[in-house]
């Protein structure tokens, strides 16, 4: 607790928040010309306007968004979730992930495995319900089930399926107070969040099935406490725009192992089992479809991971954990660095959101004991297929994890202990090709194809042999619920 008051006085964040985003809103003419009804977009402000659902680096900026920018939602990115609008301030969110996946080549043994949330959110404008301008706040409930076929087939670290994970249980998951200001120029944002639906995130991500690449690029999972959705904590956010198109971005959230524990429900708010924090950060660049004919995102940025947290080699007698079964150590501070980016490339309509996306990140660790040294990642989405399909999508990334010698380490010991000398694997290269189909305004079905070449096996250092490369055919099945029972309205909806 101390540790965790020290970094969060230092950066003045007790009432620190999100972020403003960056262009003028998508007039209600050119919404619907796109099949957003006019309601679903607010009239551009003279002041600065909010940036359109589904664009930017600014992270989410409301319950729905978070879903949506973690592709909980069934629409393409670039277009606004399925809510649920009463008119006064209130709007609601109700919607349906699952993930199938199997592997009929490599891993450890064959399997199959499915796993989904349902999320229910509320954001309410506080300017319209009590008079609070610029104030807003947001509540997000996830109920997780289901089971992961990297962890029970392939044996991996990484799973197949994004929607896997962070206790498969219900929870309160986000439960926050957002302040915009000075013309929505600064935005903040304080209570119970996670970093990850904040920073090092953007729509077009989540139009992948795969954990390395869908919610955050997992890199900054495996070196840092840096944290993730469903599991939220004690956090704090502020983003402030320095022009139209640069924004800075700074925020800490509480690090505590107590709140992953299997079944814990996200309402005990007290700082108990808190070990630190992580302070992550961000200079940005980013344009609209508003603002620039083909929108794009720069940004680089990193984090400082103030918190305890497992060695990943020496035990707390500081001998090799692997071979005695103790205890890791216990450390303290670590971080990285990033640079990232996403650029349109090709928009045969100037007033549509079809077009061609190319994104790509990379990512370095710069202090402590790692057990990865760098992740890479490219890849391409094209919204809008073929004649009569125009908010179909088509994706494809890879990406590599580089281990570092103190993970490789481990598995050499291992296999030394049981009189093996072989060549182990340093990088986990994983790629997806997915086709993203929108059934109707409130369904979308995404079939995916992944292949893993060099599974890790950090999990299983005393393995004899490498874990084969894996060939996973998956599914992703997304229903807003409120659209499918003509309540909101869904891409396409006349």
């Amino acid at each position: 607790m101390t540790r965790l008051g020290a970094v969060l006085g230092a950066l003045g964040l007790c009432a620190a928040g999100t972020i403003g985003t960056s262009a003028q809103e998508l007039p209600a003419r050119g919404a619907e010309a796109i099949g957003v009804p006019a309601t679903a977009v607010r009239p551009a402000l003279r002041r600065r306007a909010q940036q359109p659902p589904g664009e930017g680096f600014g992270g989410a900026d409301s319950a729905a968004e978070a879903a949506d920018t973690l592709g909980q939602t069934a629409t393409p990115p670039s277009l606004p979730p399925g809510t649920l609008d009463l008119g006064n301030g209130l709007s609601f969110l109700l919607n349906y992930t699952g993930q199938g996946a199997i592997n009929p080549v490599g891993g450890i043994r064959q399997g199959s495995a499915w796993a989904g949330q349902l999320f229910f959110g509320i954001d309410g404008d506080l300017q319209r319900l009590a008079g609070i301008e610029g104030g807003s706040f947001h509540v997000a409930v996830t109920n997780r089930h289901g089971r992961s076929l990297a962890q029970d087939s392939i044996g991996n670290n990484t799973s197949v399926q994004e929607i896997y994970g962070g206790g498969q249980t219900t929870r309160l998951t986000l439960l926050s107070y957002q302040q915009k200001l000075f013309d929505n120029r600064l935005d903040i944002e304080v209570g119970r969040l996670v970093a990850n639906i904040n920073f090092l995130n953007s729509p077009i991500y989540c139009s992948f099935q795969t954990n390395s690449a869908c919610g955050n690029p997992t890199f900054v999972f495996k070196t840092s406490n840096f944290t993730f959705w469903p599991v939220s904590s004690w956090g704090a956010h502020a983003k402030g725009w320095l022009t139209d198109t640069v924004f800075v971005h700074v925020g800490a959230y509480e690090v505590n192992p107590l709140h992953q524990q299997p079944g814990d429900n996200g309402l005990d708010f007290s700082l108990k089992g808190a070990t630190g924090a992580i302070v992550p950060f961000e200079l940005g660049y980013s344009t609209t479809f508003a603002n620039d004919p083909l929108p794009r995102n720069y940004g680089i940025g990193g984090w400082y991971d103030a918190s305890d947290y497992a060695d990943p080699v020496r035990d707390v007698t500081g001998r090799a954990a692997v071979l005695t079964g103790l205890n890791p150590m216990t450390r303290f501070g670590r971080s990285g660095v990033y640079a990232r980016f996403d650029q349109m490339v090709w928009r045969p309509d100037p007033t549509g959101i079809q077009g061609l996306t190319l994104f790509g990140v990379a990512m370095a660790g710069t202090s402590g004991r790692l057990v990865e040294d760098y992740f890479l990642e490219i890849g391409a989405l094209q919204t809008g297929t073929f004649a009569g399909r125009p908010y179909d999508t088509v994706g494809f990334v890879i990406n590599t994890q580089k281990f570092s010698p103190l993970a490789l380490s481990n598995i050499a010991l291992a296999q030394a202990a049981i009189g093996l000398d072989r060549r182990v694997p340093t990088q986990q290269v994983m790629m997806e090709l997915n086709y993203g189909i929108q059934v109707t305004p409130a369904i979308r079905l995404t079939p995916n194809l992944q292949y893993i070449v060099n599974p890790d096996q950090t999990r299983f250092p005393f393995r004899p042999r490498n874990i084969p490369d894996a060939v996973v055919v998956g599914a992703k099945l997304s229903v807003d619920l409120f659209t499918l029972a003509g309540l909101a309205s869904g891409p396409g909806s006349r």
